[in-house]
C-alpha cells in the first residue's frame, strides 16, 4: 500500500460537476439519507420580477449518525445574467455576473438536483417558504416535474419552537453568531453545513439544560465560552443575552417533520423537556433503521470492507472545533472511514477494567483480525500518529494493533458503547445474533449487563463487525479508538 501524506480537508469549489462521496449513497432511489440543501437567488428589483436561481448546494446526511456522506454544489447561469444579477444581489451573496456567465444552466444540472432530492427527506432553514418553492419554479421553467420529498424538516420553525427566541430573530446568521460559528457566507454549501452544525448545537444546549438545570444554564455556557475565547486571544462575536425561559408554551407546539404539507398535532406533553422533544424529531430522521444487512456488504451506510479501501484515498482531516480546539478525523474518499469485516474471532471476551466519568464500565472485546484489515489499520495508525506529532501533541501514541501468541497474531480492541435512557444505561452499539440459517435478529436488552454479554462474546466465537475509527488525545495518551456500531454474533 502506498503511503499518503497527512492533510487537512480540502475546501470544495463553489461549482462541482459531480456528487462528492456518491458511492456511499443511492442517487435518485429515495435513499435513507437526509438531503440538507440551500439555494442562492437573485434579488428582485421591481414588482412582479421573480427570483433567478444562482446556486444550488446540498449535503446528504446519514440519519443514524448525522454525519455528511455526500455533497454537491453548482453555480447556475440564469437566462439573462445581466438583468438578473443586480448590485443588490451581489451584495447579498457575492455571486457576480462573471461568476455565473460560465456556469451551466439549470437544465444542465437538473438531473443531478433531481437525483439528490427526489424521494428523500428534505431539510433546510426556511425551506418550506423559500428554498423548496425556488426548486419547483426552476423545474417548471424547463417543463419538468419537480422532485418530491418524502418529508420536510424546516429548521426555522423547528428551532423557534424548541429553542425559543433566545438567539434573536432565529435567522441562520443570528444562530451562527449566537454559537460563535462565524459569519454566514450566504453560499449554498457553506450555509447548509452551518445549518447542520446549528441544529446539533441547539440539541446539545437543550440536553445540558435538561440534564443539569441548576448547574449549566445557557447563560453560563455562553459566558464561559466567551471568557475562554478571549483568554486565547480570539475575538468573540457579540452574543445576545440568553433568555432561558422564553420558550413557547409546550401545549401549542407542533411537529415540524411530517409528511409533505401535512402537520400532525403533537398534543400536550406537560413535563417533557425541550431536549427530549427535539431529539424525538432527530430520531424520526432515522426512517428505516431495521433493515437486514449482510456483513460482507460494503454498501451499508457507508461502511467499506478492507479490500475496498484505497490507501491513496485515505487522509487526515483537521477541522476547527469551534473556539475550543480542533477535531481530527480519518477520511476515505472525503467521507469518514468506517469499516466492516465478517467473521472475526473473539480472543478475549468483555472487559470491564476501565470506568467512564459516570462510574460505568467501559465495555470492550479483543478480536483477531485478518491480514487485509491489519494493513488498513496499520496505515491509518501511522498516518494519524504522524499527524499528531506534526500538530505539536506531546501525548504518548498508543498503537492500535497489538500482537499475541507465538505467531504474533494481530488483534484490536473494539469498544461497545452505552448511553443513558431515562434512569437506565443501554447499549448504543446494535448487537445482533446470526442463526445457522443465516437469519439475523437484533437482540433487545433491558440494561447493560457485562455478564450477559460475556456469554455472547465468549472466546472463540465469530463476530461480524461494523465500526468507526475515532482519534483521541486525552490525558497525555493519544491513538485511534475503534467504536463498534453493529456487532453480529454467530450462533454456535
Amino acid at each position: 500500500m502506498a503511503m499518503a501524506s497527512a492533510s487537512g480537508s480540502a475546501t470544495k469549489p463553489a461549482a462541482a460537476s459531480a456528487v462528492e462521496g456518491a458511492s456511499a449513497v443511492q442517487p435518485g432511489a429515495g435513499g435513507p439519507e437526509i438531503a440538507f440543501f440551500d439555494v442562492e437567488t437573485s434579488v428582485p428589483q421591481r414588482a412582479g420580477q421573480g427570483y433567478a436561481l444562482l446556486e444550488f448546494g446540498a449535503i446528504l446526511v446519514c440519519p443514524r449518525r448525522l454525519v455528511e456522506v455526500a455533497s454537491y454544489a453548482t453555480l447556475v447561469r440564469p437566462a439573462d445574467p445581466v438583468s438578473a444579477v443586480s448590485a443588490a444581489s451581489v451584495r447579498c451573496n457575492g455571486i457576480t455576473r462573471d461568476a455565473v456567465s460560465g456556469a451551466p444552466s439549470f437544465r444542465d444540472v437538473a438531473d443531478a438536483v433531481y437525483d439528490l432530492l427526489h424521494g428523500r427527506v428534505w431539510a433546510g432553514h426556511n425551506i418550506v417558504r423559500f428554498d423548496s418553492a425556488r426548486i419547483r419554479e426552476a423545474f417548471a421553467e424547463i417543463s419538468r416535474s419537480p422532485p418530491q420529498p418524502k418529508g420536510m424538516i424546516d429548521t426555522l420553525p423547528l428551532l423557534t419552537q424548541r429553542f425559543g427566541r433566545r438567539a434573536g430573530d432565529m435567522k441562520m446568521a443570528s444562530l451562527a453568531n449566537y454559537f460563535g460559528l462565524g459569519k454566514q457566507r450566504h453560499r449554498s454549501l457553506d450555509d447548509v453545513r452551518m445549518n447542520l452544525e446549528v441544529l446539533k448545537y441547539c440539541a446539545t444546549v437543550l440536553f445540558l439544560e435538561a440534564s443539569l438545570p441548576e448547574v449549566l444554564t445557557v447563560e453560563n455556557l455562553v459566558e464561559r465560552a466567551i471568557t475562554r475565547s478571549k483568554a486565547n486571544g480570539v475575538a468573540s462575536p457579540e452574543v445576545p443575552k440568553p433568555q432561558p425561559n422564553s420558550s413557547p408554551d409546550s401545549s401549542k407546539r407542533q411537529r415540524t417533520i411530517s409528511l409533505v404539507d401535512s402537520v400532525m398535532p403533537e398534543g400536550d406533553n406537560q413535563g417533557t423537556s425541550e431536549y427530549v422533544e427535539l431529539v424525538s424529531h432527530i430520531e424520526e430522521m432515522k426512517l428505516d433503521a431495521t433493515m437486514q444487512m449482510d456483513a460482507s456488504s460494503s454498501g451499508y451506510s457507508g461502511f467499506v470492507e478492507p479490500d475496498d479501501v484505497s490507501a491513496e484515498c485515505i487522509k487526515i482531516s483537521v477541522a476547527p472545533l469551534h473556539q475550543f480546539g480542533q477535531k481530527t478525523s480519518i477520511l476515505h474518499k472525503d467521507t469518514p472511514l468506517q469499516l466492516c469485516c465478517a467473521e472475526l474471532k473473539v480472543l478475549f471476551g468483555v472487559s470491564t477494567r476501565y470506568l467512564d466519568n459516570a462510574g460505568r464500565p467501559k465495555l470492550s472485546i479483543v478480536l483477531e483480525i485478518p491480514e487485509n484489515l491489519s494493513k488498513v489499520l496499520e496505515f491509518c495508525d501511522d498516518l494519524a500518529r504522524r499527524s499528531s506529532q506534526e500538530s505539536g501533541s506531546t501525548s504518548e501514541w498508543r498503537p492500535l494493533i497489538k500482537k499475541y501468541g507465538y505467531v504474533n497474531r494481530p488483534t484490536v480492541r473494539l469498544n461497545i458503547t452505552t448511553r443513558v435512557s431515562g434512569d437506565t444505561a443501554i447499549y448504543s452499539t446494535d448487537i445482533c445474533q446470526k442463526e445457522p440459517s443465516g437469519n439475523i435478529q437484533k437482540l433487545v436488552f433491558s440494561k447493560v449487563d457485562a455478564a450477559e454479554l460475556e456469554t455472547l462474546f465468549a472466546r472463540g466465537n465469530m463476530v461480524d463487525t461494523f465500526f468507526s475509527l475515532e482519534i483521541y488525545d486525552y490525558q497525555q495518551n493519544a491513538g485511534i479508538r475503534l467504536v463498534a456500531k453493529r456487532l453480529v454474533v454467530h450462533s454456535n
